[in-house]
């Protein structure tokens, strides 16, 4: 992060500065799609959605990678102590955590409700019970805390100008976390998890058993095209959503539509063969994409200016 992006931001002081530089090295580090969508947004509005997906990110990593070693039970412990602090510190105000301190600050100057951020964790602490979903409805309120309420986290920051941008804001954000699990179906077995809906395997006559033999069967590829309409389907409803956001935040959405619901159009040119191989974006494909979306990220800035830059400081505005 530039000491550009933070100055245009307003965030001045010094251990607030690093916190958010290391909420940016976690979404560098880890979601690299991500932070190069982040980079068409303007300046003073990129630290903070680097806030947001720190925290998404270290609450991930005690679940799944820091804490390999540990029993679920203490991950339990350990998400659950971090998320009490994280809640206190929003209610006094401030955080001494390098993570949390950045996305308290953002949330204060944002107004961001702190229910979404409950939501999340709750998302989490399903992941170190629950290994399989039989509906899904079951699934979805493992994804509307996982995913959707990162799209309603982001709203406030990319400042609507309808209501209605919230509803497609959810849309979005469970079809990136959908075209993420069909792309990681034998990446979420290794973890003893199944994110497709038991259901949806069962109408096409293939079990949680016939996944972890690891072999495409017709019935298979068949269930993989089912929750690739979905997604797609997700993704044309999320569509009008964009337009409803302030000019200067749309090419950032829209190629992050564009990039993450292509993960499933990879899935395909792999034959889905999603147990042997691991299908990507292309460098090409990013660089076909983000080239012109940075043409008109910088055309609506100079147009329609960049927006608010520290934060409504009201109510979001739930209309």
């Amino acid at each position: 992060m530039s000491r550009r992006d933070l100055d245009r931001a307003g965030i001045t002081d010094p251990t607030m500065r690093a916190s958010y530089q290391r909420c940016r090295e976690l979404n560098a580090q880890h979601g690299k799609t991500y932070y190069l969508a982040t980079l068409l947004l303007p300046p003073a509005k990129r630290p903070y959605v680097h806030a947001l997906y720190g925290f998404a990110r270290y609450a991930d990593e005690i679940v799944d990678d820091l804490t390999s070693a540990l029993s679920e039970q203490q991950k339990a412990d350990w998400l659950g102590s971090w998320g009490d602090r994280f809640f206190a510190d929003l209610r006094r105000g401030r955080s001494d955590d390098p993570v949390c301190a950045a996305v308290v600050d953002t949330v204060q100057r944002w107004d961001i409700p702190v229910e979404h951020f409950e939501a999340f964790l709750h998302s989490m602490r399903m992941d170190l019970t629950v290994t399989e979903y039989a509906t899904y409805d079951a699934l979805y309120e493992y994804v509307y805390g996982s995913a959707a309420v990162i799209g309603l986290q982001m709203v406030p920051i990319l400042e609507p100008t309808q209501p209605e941008a919230y509803e497609h804001a959810k849309d979005l954000g469970v079809a990136f976390q959908l075209a993420n699990f069909v792309r990681d179906v034998g990446e979420d077995l290794e973890r003893g998890r199944v994110y497709l809906p038991i259901e949806d395997l069962a109408r096409f006559g293939v079990s949680r058993e016939d996944l972890e033999r690891r072999v495409v069967t017709p019935g298979v590829r068949a269930a993989l095209k089912f929750q690739i309409a979905r997604v797609r389907a997700l993704e044309e409803s999320s569509r009008a959503g964009i337009a409803m956001l302030h000019p200067s935040s749309q090419p950032c959405i829209e190629a992050a539509r564009v990039l993450y619901c292509g993960i499933v159009d990879a899935v395909e040119d792999i034959d889905y063969q999603v147990f042997t191989e691991r299908a990507t974006v292309s460098r090409r494909r990013r660089l076909e994409v983000a080239l012109p979306a940075w043409s008109s990220a910088r055309r609506a800035r100079r147009t329609y200016g960049e927006g608010r830059a520290h934060g409504l400081h009201q109510p979001a505005a739930h209309w």
